[in-house]
């Protein structure tokens, strides 16, 4: 048997390197100011429970599959230790994983990836309300073949490279399909439910008092304790 431990990645503004501080301050115009700093708690209190429980965790040769990792070897490392300067607490857990021995895996196709964060750069660099109309519609246009190119890159990586036998760790974006390209031999454990992330995020846009009790659940859980032990 070969499995997969899947964390569901939620973004910080440390993670998107140079765009980041426009991406935060667009969520919180969208959001609002009070909403907006009660998400960044609740995103900071639930990657403090995914490193208590990597913390607690054996890792030995664990395989390390990371969104958006386009290099493995010395390149990988370099894209890890700049994450961890950036202050991402995503590559901070990593890079405390490869020092208990765990392996990082190139994961993405570095031209796919490219490909996006280009539009993504020109939505956030936009100087007028048309010029980031038009680069959102063309991103939105865009997105879907996008996502479903890399995720079938990410899963092919995944399923030639975890053998009988291992172990691996996926972070992850919530929006990406990748989880239903692997082959049916892989067993999958998610660290935190995929769908409840996504729910998350899909209840932050449009809080109301109708979906108030909700989020409210939701955003405990995030911030829970892992309660998988590791050993399933």
């Amino acid at each position: 048997m070969r499995k997969l431990d899947v964390i569901p990645i939620i973004h910080t503004n440390a993670d998107m390197g140079s765009i980041g501080q426009a991406l935060s301050e667009e969520s919180s115009i969208a959001l609002g100011e009070e909403i907006w700093r009660k998400n960044k708690e609740i995103v900071a209190g639930f990657w403090e429970s995914i490193a208590r429980f990597f913390n607690n965790t054996d890792i030995k040769a664990t395989k390390i599959y990371q969104d958006g990792m386009v290099g493995d070897g010395v390149v990988g490392l370099t894209i890890v230790n700049e994450g961890v300067r950036q202050g991402s607490v995503n590559y901070q857990i990593i890079a405390g994983l490869l020092r208990k021995g765990a392996i990082l895996i190139k994961t993405e196709d570095i031209a796919l990836v490219k490909r996006e964060y280009s539009y993504i750069k020109k939505l956030t660099s936009a100087k007028s309300t048309r010029e980031r109309e038009t680069a959102a519609l063309k991103y939105k246009l865009a997105q879907h073949q996008l996502l479903e190119a890399r995720d079938s890159f990410i899963a092919r990586t995944i399923a030639s490279t975890l053998k009988e036998g291992d172990i691996g760790i996926l972070f992850i974006g919530a929006y990406h399909e990748v989880l239903s390209k692997l082959p049916v031999d892989i067993h999958i454990v998610q660290i935190k439910e995929v769908t409840k992330v996504k729910e998350y995020h899909r209840i932050l846009s449009n809080i109301s008092a109708k979906t108030q009790v909700q989020y409210q659940q939701l955003a405990e859980y995030l911030v829970s304790p892992v309660l998988y032990t590791g050993t399933d």
